[in-house]
């Protein structure tokens, strides 16, 4: 009998316990269970199917948080500016040049770098829609229209339709915004934030519609560059206008453009006895900025970069500071370019500098304003292939000096025959003067003396004196390299170059483009990660016109509807 404290049925609990354990541990399913068996095991399927959904779904989910996280462009809100940098035709290696150059000639340690160097952010790709090799009008429509285009495009598409510019978007959002350039203002990167044709020849054309004399009307608050010509009708002198269209009246009288075209005019505004007033239109070269080897010399005529740059911050910040909006301004260290299509290498370190300078300049500005703002810097693509050294020996020449080594017992001298890598900065800082510059004295001069006669003797003794010893700094010009420019003035400047280059020893594949990857430089802030690492050209437009919140593709097709009531033989 059981006891009285014993639960009646506890001893067959036990053994019913017992009994569903060991059938557990053998298999078997348990003699309790009521109901079907396959209504367990379907049971059991139905668990481990969603458990493994679930484990699959969260992997899912975790990848796509780690890529999101990576490469979505955060769209902030709230007042900020934007300040995109573009140094065109600058590559990696003149980075390289230009540091070592400045380390040089200032006597800097080896760590002593540049400030691009300290915010370095990853590299871009550059191709075009048309070519491995883009230009700059593919290359900026990149970026304004973060679109890939065929070379020549001036914001237009492939199929030759317009397509709107993070700019455009930026003024319709109650941005205010500018372009400041060392090159003519309608060349191809400031023209693909402010116009559209199809051929970036047109620069008459973009000329009128960086004024307002298009489609959308004035999207330009602030203009500063070169490229006066092409405000000019051709009746008046300076003008290189095929037609007598006075841009510069247009600009005043039908969209209130302030106008200024000389150094004094700028110094009222720079040195701010005189508010800035927008729209604000300085042009103060007929055409292009002379290279800062040059304008420094001349910087009562010219204003540098950097002083434009400063000038056009100022001037933003103080229209934008009772707005809910900041500002949008597109800064371009133009003739880097075109020093490396002249392939000369001391021309090109002081643009490199410049636009050094011109980035620590906006630095110092995101600093001090209240407004949260970005800085964003790269390049369009390289130009000119540069080569920091241009040492010639073949492999096999470098082998042989191996195996002499080798072959010496127990010497590890190198032979006099083992190669050199050198490259000397010494020569770019004894240059006081560009290729381009000297080029053009040479033919002023040619002019000048062509009444009285000069006789080749004579010319090549100018050239050698004015000219290579005291523009280019070179006191060892052989008489072959001098006869070469006498009887070929037209080729002067490519030739005074290559006499630079070579006793720099610096090497140069091409005077045109190459696909290099080009690197991107910023400030940091945010949404930026999105443009870290290796990334397409039309990426870095998709950061300018998230990080601002415009609707660019609105703008586009306010555009083509405007496009396609005009006729497609018309200049848009």
């Amino acid at each position: 009998m059981a006891s009285a404290t014993t639960p009646l049925l506890a001893d067959d609990r036990r053994n019913s316990t017992a009994d569903s354990e060991d059938d557990a541990l053998r298999g078997r399913a348990s003699s309790n269970r009521s109901g079907p068996a396959w209504v367990f095991r379907l049971r059991e399927v139905l668990l481990f199917t969603w458990a493994l959904l679930a484990t699959a779904g969260l992997l899912i989910m975790a990848v796509w948080m780690s890529h999101k996280s990576q490469t979505d462009i955060s769209k902030p809100t709230g007042k900020r500016n934007l300040v995109f940098m573009v140094s065109d035709g600058m590559g990696p290696a003149s980075l390289s040049m230009t540091r070592s150059f400045r380390q040089y000639t200032q006597g800097l340690e080896y760590g002593n770098t540049l400030t691009l160097d300290k915010h370095f952010w990853g590299s871009s790709r550059t191709r075009s829609s048309s070519s491995l090799i883009t230009d700059s009008a593919a290359g900026a429509t990149a970026f304004s229209c973060a679109k890939k285009s065929y070379n020549g495009a001036i914001s237009m598409l492939p199929d030759h339709t317009p397509c709107g510019t993070v700019l455009e978007a930026a003024k319709r959002a109650g941005y205010m915004t500018g372009l400041v350039v060392t090159t003519d203002i309608t060349d191809a990167t400031p023209a693909c934030f402010s116009s559209h044709v199809d051929v970036r020849s047109q620069n008459d054309e973009i000329a009128l519609q960086q004024v307002g004399d298009g489609a959308l009307e004035r999207v330009v608050d602030l203009m500063f560059g070169g490229g006066r010509c092409h405000f000019l009708p051709n009746t008046t002198h300076g003008s290189c206008r095929a037609d007598d269209v006075d841009v510069i009246s247009i600009a005043k009288e039908k969209y209130g453009w302030t106008y200024t075209d000389n150094r004094a005019g700028f110094d009222d505004l720079w040195e701010g006895r005189l508010e800035v007033p927008l729209p604000m239109l300085g042009l103060f070269a007929s055409t292009d900025v002379p290279f800062e080897l040059d304008r420094r010399n001349m910087s009562d005529v010219y204003p540098s970069l950097s002083e434009m740059a400063m000038t056009a911050l100022r001037a933003l910040e103080k229209a934008t500071q009772d707005s809910n909006q900041g500002f949008f301004l597109m800064i371009e260290g133009s003739r880097i370019d075109h020093a490396g299509h002249y392939n000369d290498p001391a021309a090109q370190v002081h643009e490199v500098l410049e636009y050094d300078k011109t980035f620590q300049a906006v630095l110092d500005f995101l600093d001090e304003t209240k407004t949260e703002g970005v800085l964003v810097a790269t390049s369009d693509h390289e130009t000119g292939g540069l080569s920091v050294a241009k040492r010639m020996s073949t492999y096999p020449v470098f082998l042989s000096c191996i195996q002499k080594i080798i072959a010496t017992d127990n010497s590890l001298e190198l032979r006099s025959d083992y190669p050199e890598y050198l490259w000397y900065p010494g020569v770019l800082a004894n240059a006081s003067s560009s290729s381009e510059y000297l080029a053009i004295k040479l033919h002023q001069h040619i002019a000048s003396s062509a009444k009285n006669g000069t006789s080749k003797k004579d010319l090549q003794t100018y050239v050698n004196d004015e000219l290579v010893k005291a523009g280019l700094g070179v006191h060892d010009a052989t008489d072959a390299e001098l006869a070469e420019i006498v009887s070929n003035p037209e080729k002067a400047q490519d030739l005074m170059a290559k006499i630079i280059s070579q006793r720099a020893e610096i090497g140069w594949s091409s005077h045109g483009h190459s696909a290099v990857d080009v690197n991107i430089y910023s400030s940091g802030g945010s949404g930026t990660d999105a443009i870290r690492g290796n990334v397409e050209n039309t990426e870095i437009g998709d950061f300018l016109r998230n990080y601002i919140s415009v609707d660019v593709e609105g703008v586009t097709e306010e555009l083509r509807k405007k496009y396609q009531r005009r006729s497609k033989t018309a200049a848009f």
